[in-house]
C-alpha cells in the first residue's frame, strides 16, 4: 500500500485536511514537521521513514525548497519538485518561463539598481505595482502611483540589507474589477476556481487580508489557460492565480506552489483535498 507524507512547518487548515482525508480513504499517512528532518550527502533514502510520496507544504519557501532538493538527491517523490517550487517561487523566474511559453500574462520590466527601475517607472508611467521577486500572501506589493511614491519606496527598498530588495519587479497596473480569479489545478485538471474580492480599503485580493471568497465558473477560457500556465512552470499541485484585463482577458499573474485552499474550500463544493492525495497516489504508482 502507498505510504503519503505529509511535510510541513506550521499545520494550517490545508495539512490537517490532507492528512485527514488519507486517513479517511484507507491510505497509510503521516504528517511529519520539516523542521526536525536533517540529511546529509551520504544519506541514503531507508534512513528517512517518509513513504513513497511526500507533500511538500512548508510555508517557508527556502526551507521547503531546498528540502525538496535533499529529498529527491535521497530518491523521494516529491510534489512539488524541487524545479516547479524553484520556479513558482520567484515571480521573475515566473514570468520569464510565462512569457516563454506564450501564456498571457501583464507587462512586467526588471530593473537592477534604483537608477534603472526609476527609470523604468517615469518612462512607464503610473500607476504600476512594485512587487518583491520572492514573497507570498501580498507582502511588499505596493500600488505606486506618483514619483513621489515611487522615490520613497525605491530608497526604502535600497536600505533593506538582503539583495533580493535591490532587484525590482515592476509590474503594469491591470485595469480589472475589485477581484482576481484562483484555479486549483492537480495535474491536468482544474479542480476549482474561485473570485477572490478584495477586502475594504485594501486593493489586494489575498484572502489572508480578509478578502473574500466566491466560486467562479470553469469557463473552456480559463482551462485551457490555467491547464497551460501549470504545465509551463512543470506541473503538479498548483494555484494559478489571473486578473481580468478590460482588453486582453485573462492574464496569469502567479503561481504558488504550495497552494493554500482554505478559502477555496469554504465555497467550492469541489473534494480539493481528496484531489491531491489521489493525484498523490497515482504518481507514487507510476
Amino acid at each position: 500500500m502507498v505510504k503519503v507524507c505529509v511535510l510541513y512547518d506550521k499545520v494550517r487548515f490545508e495539512e490537517k485536511a490532507l492528512y485527514d482525508t488519507a486517513k479517511k480513504k484507507g491510505i497509510k499517512a503521516q504528517i511529519i514537521d520539516a523542521k526536525t528532518i536533517t540529511v546529509n550527502n551520504e544519506s541514503k533514502r531507508k534512513t528517512l521513514q517518509l513513504g513513497d510520496v511526500v507533500l511538500q507544504r512548508c510555508i517557508s519557501h527556502f526551507r521547503g525548497l531546498y528540502l525538496a532538493a535533499c529529498l529527491e538527491f535521497l530518491g523521494f517523490i516529491v510534489i512539488n519538485k524541487f524545479k516547479v517550487g524553484e520556479t513558482c517561487g520567484n515571480k521573475l523566474i515566473t514570468s520569464l518561463t510565462l512569457a516563454k511559453s506564450k501564456i498571457p500574462t501583464p507587462k512586467t520590466h526588471f530593473a537592477f539598481s534604483a537608477e534603472s527601475a526609476i527609470e523604468v517607472i517615469n518612462t512607464t508611467g503610473f500607476p504600476i505595482v512594485l512587487k518583491p521577486i520572492i514573497g507570498s500572501w501580498g507582502r511588499g506589493v505596493f500600488p505606486i502611483r506618483d514619483e513621489e511614491v515611487a522615490n520613497m519606496f525605491i530608497e526604502m527598498r535600497e536600505e533593506n540589507d538582503s539583495p533580493l530588495a535591490r532587484i525590482y519587479y515592476v509590474q503594469e497596473m491591470i485595469r480589472r474589477p475589485p477581484r482576481d480569479l484562483r484555479c486549483i489545478v492537480v495535474g491536468d485538471k482544474v479542480v476549482t476556481a474561485i473570485y477572490r474580492y478584495s477586502a475594504e480599503n485594501e486593493w489586494r485580493t489575498n484572502v489572508s487580508r480578509g478578502g473574500k471568497a466566491e466560486v467562479a465558473p470553469i469557463t473552456n477560457e480559463l482551462e485551457d489557460i490555467a491547464l497551460r500556465a501549470a504545465k509551463a512552470v512543470g506541473g503538479g499541485i498548483l494555484g494559478v492565480d489571473l486578473m481580468e484585463d478590460e482588453k486582453r482577458g485573462l492574464l496569469v499573474h502567479e503561481i504558488n506552489n504550495t497552494v493554500e485552499f482554505r478559502g477555496a474550500s469554504n465555497v467550492s463544493e469541489a473534494d480539493i483535498a481528496g484531489a491531491m492525495i489521489d493525484y498523490a497516489l497515482t504518481i507514487a504508482k507510476r
